[in-house]
């Protein structure tokens, strides 16, 4: 199985290609130093093969890779960093923003 993954900056995403073919993406957004990842999806043809996992792992990566903290909307996104606590260290929570006082 031959996958790639862009960034395709005109369209906020990054994309998955097989073969040629867009087969899934990853939505993001970028404000200040914060990646929002709102929503991850892969064609139902392809589901169950990890693609959705090569998407978040490529996001990830280049988050990580710019210096950016993230912010795991999508509930798959989520689940996937916890299932990969080596990418936990790029979680930004929304309450780290607020003054305690």
């Amino acid at each position: 199985m031959d996958v790639s993954v862009i960034d395709a900056t005109d369209r906020h995403r990054y994309e998955a290609y097989l073969d040629g073919d867009l087969i899934g993406f990853a939505d993001y957004q970028v404000t200040a130093d914060v990646m929002v990842l709102p929503h991850v999806e892969v064609l139902p043809r392809v589901e169950g093969r990890g693609l959705g996992g090569t998407l978040a792992r490529a996001a990830l990566d280049d988050a990580r890779r710019r210096g950016l903290r993230v912010r795991p909307l999508c509930p798959f996104v989520r689940a996937w960093i916890a299932r990969h606590p080596d990418y936990a260290d790029l979680v930004h929570e929304r309450n780290q923003e607020r003054n305690p006082s």
